[in-house]
């Protein structure tokens, strides 16, 4: 099976401008494909919810924030392999106990495990990748690796004559 980058942006949200691609990135795409087949049947199994995210970058990192409501720290993972941010975790259903001869007759919140995934530029500093959690909103920030930092080029005024003047 051969993935092809415009398939592999499909894939999971690509939030960031792609760089050349690696001799290794079809097989990273093809593993990572599967590992999404297999996660997407056991979402539409329980009730499927994503959590929201905002993506923001300055010239020296990328930060992303995740609206988790409910959950704790203990309930969400991060990791970052092969280029790939994942976000996982499970909202667990509040379950009241000791009220006799209750129902429920609506439920529209929302629970169960849930999967971000997403394809990091070749930018991030993936070594450097923190996480923090607070009120409901997990924020990752990603470093950029210096090379990509933008600096300015200082343009000197040069006494060497141009060709052809005298």
């Amino acid at each position: 099976m051969n993935v092809s980058m415009e398939e592999c942006t499909m894939l999971y949200p690509t939030i960031w401008r792609r760089q050349a691609p690696s001799l290794w990135d079809d097989i990273f795409n093809i593993r990572n494909e599967f590992d999404r087949l297999l996660g997407q049947t056991e979402t539409q199994v329980g009730s499927a919810w994503v959590p929201v995210v905002d993506v923001r970058e300055t010239k020296d990192e990328l930060t992303l924030q995740a609206e988790l409501p409910g959950l704790t720290i203990e309930d969400v993972d991060v990791s970052v392999e092969h280029g790939v941010l994942s976000i996982t975790g499970e909202k667990r259903q509040e379950v009241e106990e000791g009220k006799e001869g209750s129902e429920y007759h609506l439920v529209e919140r929302r629970y169960g495990r849930f999967e971000r995934r997403f394809s990091l530029p070749r930018s991030v500093d993936a070594e450097k990748v923190r996480a923090e959690f607070a009120d409901g909103v997990l924020q990752v920030t990603l470093p950029k690796v210096e090379a990509a930092k933008p600096r300015k080029i200082e343009v000197k005024v040069s006494d060497m004559t141009r060709p052809g003047s005298k």
